[in-house]
């Protein structure tokens, strides 16, 4: 069995490994890092084998990509929506900080070819899921920026939540097949909430993560007074990739669709 949760830090070099085909995250079939660049700092990210998301999580940066240069910025993943080069395999995404920057880099084995694509905020608008329902303490902001639907030929997904303060998300608990990473941030750096994966509970801080295996229950919540980020990162099985129509919820708590409260 895996390890379900994780406290990386960044190294000198400004790199955080959050899973790894080898590390003790292995189950999640992806390489997940996370990078702080510097001012005219430059890294290229290319994998022969691997498809490429570079998602920006802050700062401002120029994109390379298939001779296609584009300038990108976001204030902080609370406040902007998602800037996001995806490549297949064999292709390069540099990326050159015009300021000090954050970016998220998510890689999975394909073999297959696609064309590459470059995700702006409004191709992935935020819309409020579960408004007025449990209590209306489940309210989140959700945003796909690919998925099977979008993006057939990849083996990934890719989108991000943003709790309201006190709030639930990944509500009901539910489960599916494919395993999911989940990256966290909270706005504040006290900012704290909880992660079940399974009967497991954890302490959600600043970067931590959880690498939650396939048929899980895998809820979350942010403690009152902190807005929580959620980057969440889906990895396809073969013949069965996850859709949005995939969501199985634990049968214990579908009651709650219809209960006033």
């Amino acid at each position: 069995m895996s390890k379900l949760f994780g406290y990386p830090e960044f190294d000198s070099n400004g790199e955080m490994i959050l899973t790894t085909y080898d590390n003790d995250y292995s189950e999640m079939m992806m390489d997940i890092r996370v990078y702080k660049l510097k001012k005219d700092e430059k890294r290229v990210f290319m994998r022969q084998e691997e498809e490429t998301a570079v998602l920006l999580l802050a700062g401002n940066v120029v994109y390379k990509w298939d001779d296609v240069s584009a300038e990108a910025a976001r204030r902080d993943v609370f406040t902007e929506g998602p800037w996001c080069v995806h490549v297949c395999r064999n292709n390069a995404v540099e990326v050159t900080a015009v300021e000090d920057s954050e970016i998220l880099v998510q890689c999975t084995h394909n073999d297959r070819e696609f064309s590459s694509e470059f995700y702006k905020p409004e191709d992935a608008p935020w819309k409020y899921s579960c408004v007025g329902k449990f209590g209306n303490v489940a309210k989140r902001r959700v945003n796909t920026i690919f998925d099977h639907d979008i993006s057939p030929e990849s083996n990934m997904v890719l989108g991000e939540v943003l709790n309201d303060r006190g709030n639930w998300s990944g509500y009901l608990p539910h489960r599916h097949p494919q395993p999911e990473t989940y990256l966290f941030k909270f706005d504040r750096p006290e900012g704290f909430g909880a992660s079940f994966v399974g009967d497991e509970v954890f302490k959600s801080v600043n970067n931590s993560f959880s690498a939650i295996p396939g048929g899980e229950l895998h809820p979350q919540a942010a403690a009152p007074g902190f807005q929580m980020y959620t980057c969440w990162m889906i990895r396809h099985l073969d013949g069965n990739p996850w859709l949005q129509t995939d969501r199985c919820e634990d049968e214990r708590y579908v009651w709650l669709h219809e209960a006033q409260l």
